[in-house]
């Protein structure tokens, strides 16, 4: 719990910052965090999630063997861009706080169009993928940022 914490707290920092709220954690298997980030996409560049940067800097900093045993936790289930970087460097679990299951209908509630990009739960992408959530409790938080993001966008 509070590595998810740590990615509620991280995405509420992308939100302050004007951007989408994501925010995700890469820990080793001995439970030290290694990286850590929050979303980059108001800049235009919508390759700038976290869990892409996270799969990136794994797969230069990391062996193979340690990239299978770390744990990824975030924010919001991997939309299927890093779904496919996760499974491409081969990072093991992934533990997210909201699905894109329940993103896609806060989204439709809010009256937002759809994503340039169908949100396709991680297994769908990666079918191997050890993937658990979403989180209750957590998720109506990471619901909140979503609302206050899109609210603030007048959208």
């Amino acid at each position: 719990m509070p590595h998810l914490r740590r990615c509620v707290e991280l995405a509420t920092q992308a939100l302050e910052l004007g951007d989408e709220p994501f925010g995700s954690v890469l820990v080793s298997a001995g439970g030290q965090v290694l990286v850590e980030d929050h979303n980059h996409v108001a800049s235009g560049d919508h390759t700038r999630h976290p869990e892409f940067e996270i799969a990136r800097w794994a797969a230069g900093n990391m062996s193979p063997e340690a990239r299978a045993e770390a744990t990824v936790y975030t924010s919001g289930e991997h939309c299927p861009m890093c779904a496919a970087a996760h499974g491409w460097v081969g990072l093991g679990r992934i533990v997210y706080v909201s699905s894109s299951e329940q993103l896609t209908a806060w989204l439709a509630e809010l009256g937002v169009s759809a994503p340039a990009v169908r949100p396709l739960p991680i297994c769908d992408v990666v079918p191997n993928a050890v993937a658990e959530g979403p989180v209750p409790g957590l998720d109506e938080q990471v619901h909140d940022l979503h609302c206050r993001f899109h609210n603030r966008k007048g959208i």
